[in-house]
């Protein structure tokens, strides 16, 4: 059984691989691109663009309403555990987060609630998206019949060609044969492009969309009825509720709080950790300086020693000087 969630997207893909097959045989039997390449009034040329836009459309609706429907079913999980209160929807921006900020706003100030008529105009787009499908597949069926109109006064016009030239030029009767058929291919193509693209295919593409957004719908609605209705009535058990689902989230927010402090701390013992083996280290570093300075001074106050004893034993300077002489 495939989950609610995803049966509008299972859908659409089952759907798709069989227009892919219906395609295939249309294109082996019929070879339908070859004239698409060669059609001179390019009339297949718009219904197969326009089929591609709503292609393009109902694979877009189907991933949003996919994704509407599971927020759902997780909200449903919620209201049943605890109600119309325990609903966050507060960072969601899509139709069911925009449908609760109604509901709570229609609650706040004590209006009458109307379920079934707030859902139809919050999804009100996704409805229009799907009747513009229709539209689309409506549109494709008038271009076949339009594509029919100018295929039939090709042949006309050629089938006249022909007559007039009939006994006097057999070129002229050529092309006029010729841009007959093509007429005669062109009102076919045309009527079946548009019938099987927008009367079969798109219009399935369609409904399963159409489908999807009313289970949306019911889902939502269900969910209202059954389990978020007590919620809506003022009451005193109302306002006790609201006020447990305050404290509730007041908890939650202090736990949060809580854990946030406690990180903090950690964070700033392990930076005091790290401060006191700097410390420690430019401690060792200012200590090892010293003792090299230290070191450096009694050096240098062992040569100035040095330098003063060797100075005493030679005597003054004009000694030495005189010595000198009496040595020569």
């Amino acid at each position: 059984m495939v989950p609610r969630g995803y049966r509008t997207l299972v859908l659409w893909i089952a759907w798709s691989v069989a227009t892919i097959v219906i395609y295939a045989g249309m294109y082996h039997d019929t070879d339908v691109w070859g004239f698409v390449q060669d059609d001179p009034t390019r009339i297949t040329w718009a219904i197969l663009g326009l089929f591609g836009v709503g292609i393009l459309t109902s694979f877009i609706l189907t991933v949003l309403i996919t994704l509407e429907t599971l927020s759902v079913d997780k909200l449903e999980v919620i209201a049943k555990r605890s109600g119309w209160l325990g609903i966050d929807y507060s960072k969601k921006t899509m139709c069911v987060s925009n449908y609760f900020q109604s509901l709570k706003t229609v609650v706040d100030n004590n209006g009458e609630i109307n379920v079934e008529a707030l859902v139809d105009v919050e999804f009100s787009i996704y409805q229009r998206t799907a009747h513009a499908l229709e539209v689309i597949g409506n549109l494709l069926i008038t271009l076949g019949l339009v594509g029919t109109v100018v295929g039939l006064t090709l042949t006309l016009t050629g089938l006249t060609s022909s007559l007039e030239a009939l006994g006097q030029d057999q070129e002229q009767l050529l092309r006029g044969l010729r841009g007959a058929m093509g007429g005669m291919g062109t009102a076919f193509y045309t009527t079946l492009l548009g019938s099987v693209l927008g009367g079969v295919l798109l219009r399935v593409f369609a409904q399963i969309n159409q489908n999807g957004i009313e289970s949306l719908e019911n889902a939502l609605t269900r969910i209202c009825l059954v389990y978020c209705s007590a919620d809506f009535k003022p009451s005193t058990e109302r306002d006790v509720r609201s006020l447990n689902s305050e404290i509730d989230k007041f908890n939650q927010n202090l736990a949060y709080l809580k854990n946030n402090v406690d990180e903090a701390k950690r964070i700033i013992a392990d930076f005091s950790a790290e401060m006191g083996n700097l410390r420690t280290v430019e401690e060792q570093e200012n200590e090892s300086i010293h003792q090299t300075l230290i070191t450096r001074q009694k050096y240098l106050k062992s040569l100035r020693d040095e330098f003063q004893l060797k100075r005493m034993n030679r005597g003054s300077w004009w000694k030495v000087f005189i010595k000198s002489f009496y040595k020569e």
